[in-house]
């Protein structure tokens, strides 16, 4: 077996091998690793639903945004998503301002 990767939908470290499913207790998220090659690749929200461009989505958590002063408020809703080349952020916009999301503190 090769080493324990983390959780495709939280990115949490603390998995493990139950003998035939990769298990994330964090996040309750069961998968095996060939599901997690294939994954990667698109983006999911916090609730595993798939992401695409121009999809709304909502903030699940309060999140401090790094170098502002800003907070965004749990269940902001983000209008017009747009994809990056790393499925795990998103790019929108709040309040005016261009940010980059990971698509883990997001639900559709």
């Amino acid at each position: 077996m090769s080493e324990i990767s983390n959780c495709p939908v939280c990115q949490m470290d603390n998995t493990y091998f139950d003998g035939t499913m990769m298990i994330c207790p964090d996040c309750s998220h069961e998968w095996t690793e060939d599901d997690n090659q294939e994954e990667n690749n698109v983006p999911k929200d916090s609730n595993g639903a798939e992401l695409m461009d121009g999809d709304s989505v909502t903030v699940i958590k309060d999140l401090k945004v790094r170098g502002s002063s800003m907070v965004i408020k749990r269940g902001t809703k983000v209008k017009s998503i747009r994809l990056t080349e790393d499925p795990e952020e998103v790019d929108c916009k709040i309040d005016g301002s261009s940010i980059v999301l990971k698509t883990c503190f997001l639900k559709k």
